[in-house]
């Protein structure tokens, strides 16, 4: 077995320490990738030469911390378009050579993530199993027949055999919860349209997003800081609001915990067990912990396949399946040709009907602020599934196919493992965009799992690749000491203690004459903001002086422009600043400058001011090469 490629963590700080380079990481790739390109894990793989010449120009560039992800290898489903590669979805007849990247695979690798390549799939992103690819059939790092889960099946396998610190996948109704259950690793599903769907092959749009596999829930929080984004070429796409930039403390939560009428595990008693383990641990870390109801998740959830919704996938792949029946999996086609059954009525009465429903499960989030839920209520083997693919298919997406309808953030973990050696996991729930407090609690969650849970009792002939490691209290990160168990949004500070800002708090960068010191820091301390430290942008922006009538001149933080000069990290502060001051705070900054997303050299997007990029035409000062405000001030005053 092939040495193992590290967590984003781990390869972040190697990389800072010098004690490796991604020179040596792609040689490490290549030998993991030795005799599987065109297996049941992977469809195709980036050329070795590519793939190193890419590796060795990161290690030239030499500057480890400029890139966010830098050397990071990933996978991306074959679903999702790379440029000048073939994307397939899972159907060699239906393949096309992507002319460019989708957007969430151009921003990583722009933050300098290695691409290793495209991994299978149920074909078309239908189905839960692994187990419905013409590419070969998934199964489990832990072996013993025990399916992968998919639809993102390679994705997650790729990430638990360590071929790569991430993988992309889909999600639709839970590809990117089941295989990472079914593989002992980290599931994040973001919020519907977090996370651009852009360059996506739909499976239904109007629900799809893209998802992250890793073995830990600091690097799924990093790549997902890095991956969002809205792109101009996706209708779906949301922001983060300003308000949701923040993780709750574990401490302050409300936990739902289902009904144990609302609980099946189809017969399951070490996952039944497993699901109840991980409930006191998780309780344990939380305000209040109260039983609700799930009729109502459900009801959504089979709405997915029952009703409407199944409609939707032909809307893509309709024309393809006329012409082409043939080259669809017989299974995939007896799916899709469901959706043929409903009308335009349907389609109406199915929408009041999931309003209803919305509105319902909305009311609970005034009670409860996170619900946990079992990833899956039991397990199969590929012998299990092909005897009742499509039956057997719902069960394993009896937790997870009501999120996306519900608009639902989730984020599954490992819980350790059934007297019978079979992977359980357990999922966190929230309402859209608190992806944040749901990684947050999760990360506490993993750290505090003792280790012997973390070990199978018994494995398959399959490599035992066993993942979900949080990151504890006290940990050492590359970026500083965590000061709480994790992070959705710690502030890493050049090199200091990780700084979490309480629920009614953000974190606002300031780059110019709201620095401590400066003329106008004044506005952030009677707003009741405090200093957290120093940090930097990505190497993003350009700095501009414009003047002002008191000669003191003004600072202006541009985002490079792809024609122009290219962009420079720069030097900004971090304050804490009260939610409630943003508005008041906001009527006091002048035009050109406003309040925006400002990306930090560890890939986190947090609030800042910025300036429009009217403002600074030729006869504006650039002064970027100083790498700061204060730095220039001082070095015009020599």
């Amino acid at each position: 077995m092939s040495e193992r490629i590290g967590t984003v963590p781990e390869l972040r700080s190697a990389y800072r320490s010098g004690e490796t380079t991604p020179a040596q990481q792609a040689e490490r790739v290549l030998a993991g990738l030795a005799g599987r390109d065109g297996g049941p894990v992977w469809i195709s793989t980036v050329p070795a030469d590519e793939l190193r010449a890419r590796a060795a120009a990161l290690t030239r560039h030499g500057d480890p911390t400029a890139l966010p992800l830098y050397g990071i290898p990933f996978a991306v489903k074959d679903n999702i378009d790379v440029a000048g590669m073939v994307t397939t979805a899972g159907c060699p007849d239906f393949g096309y050579r992507a002319a460019e990247d989708a957007p969430v695979v151009r921003r990583l690798r722009d933050a300098g993530a290695l691409l290793v390549g495209k991994t299978n799939l149920d074909q078309f992103a239908t189905g839960l199993t692994g187990s419905r690819s013409p590419y070969g059939s998934g199964e489990s790092v832990f072996g013993g027949g025990l399916v992968s889960g998919g639809s993102s099946s390679g994705s997650a396998v790729a990430v638990a055999a360590g071929q790569v610190s991430f993988a992309l996948g889909t999600d639709t109704a839970g590809s990117g919860r089941v295989p990472a259950a079914l593989n002992g690793i980290v599931g994040l599903k973001p919020t519907r349209g977090l996370l651009s769907t852009a360059g996506v092959v739909p499976a239904c749009r109007s629900l799809d997003c893209v998802s992250v596999f890793t073995t830990d829930v600091a690097g799924a929080v990093d790549v997902l800081h890095v991956a969002r984004g809205v792109s101009p070429a996706d209708p779906w796409g949301r922001a983060l609001p300003a308000h949701r930039a923040v993780a709750a403390a574990p401490a302050t939560l409300r936990l739902g915990v289902p009904r144990p009428v609302d609980l099946t595990f189809f017969g399951d008693v070490g996952q039944a067990d497993r699901f109840a383990t991980g409930v006191r641990q998780l309780s344990a870390l939380v305000a209040d912990a109260a039983p609700v109801p799930l009729d109502d998740f459900f009801a959504a959830g089979d709405l997915l396949y029952q009703g409407p919704w199944v409609a939707e996938r032909l809307v893509a792949l309709g024309e393809f399946l006329r012409t082409s029946p043939g080259s669809v999996l017989p299974v995939t086609r007896a799916v899709l040709e469901t959706g043929r059954r409903h009308d335009a009525v349907d389609a109406f009465r199915g929408q009041h009907r999931l309003r209803e429903l919305r509105a319902r499960v909305d009311r609970l989030w005034q009670e409860i602020d996170v619900l946990v839920v079992p990833t899956v209520g039991t397990t199969f083997t590929l012998d299990e599934i092909a005897e009742d693919p499509i039956g057997r298919n719902a069960t394993l997406g009896r937790y997870t196919q009501f999120a996306n309808l519900l608009d639902l953030a989730a984020v599954s973990v490992p819980n350790g493992f059934t007297d019978a050696g079979r992977p359980a996991s357990l999922t966190l729930v929230g309402p859209a965009f608190s992806d944040l407090t749901l990684a947050r609690l999760a990360a506490a969650l993993t750290a505090s799992v003792p280790p012997a849970a973390a070990v199978p009792p018994t494995v398959g002939d399959g490599p035992a690749v066993v993942g979900g490691a949080g990151v504890a209290p006290g940990a050492e990160t590359d970026g500083g000491t965590v000061a709480a168990a994790v992070d959705g949004d710690a502030a890493v500070v050049d090199g200091g203690a990780a700084v979490v800002a309480s629920p009614a708090e953000l974190l606002l960068a300031v780059v110019g004459r709201h620095l401590a010191g400066e003329s106008r820091n004044g506005e952030l301390t009677g707003h009741g903001a405090t200093l957290v430290g120093a940090a930097r942008t990505a190497p993003l922006y350009r700095l501009y002086r414009m003047d002002t009538p008191d000669g003191e001149g003004l600072p202006g933080l541009v985002r490079a422009a792809p024609t122009g000069p290219p962009g420079r990290p720069i030097d900004v502060e971090l304050w804490r600043l009260p939610t409630s001051a943003v508005g008041a705070l906001l009527t006091g900054v002048p035009a050109p400058l406003s309040l925006g997303w400002v990306r930090l050299h560890d890939g986190r997007d947090v609030l800042g001011f910025l300036c429009e990029a009217y403002a600074v035409g030729p006869q504006v000062e650039d002064i970027s090469a100083a790498g700061g405000w204060r730095a220039y001030r001082r070095a015009v005053a020599r």
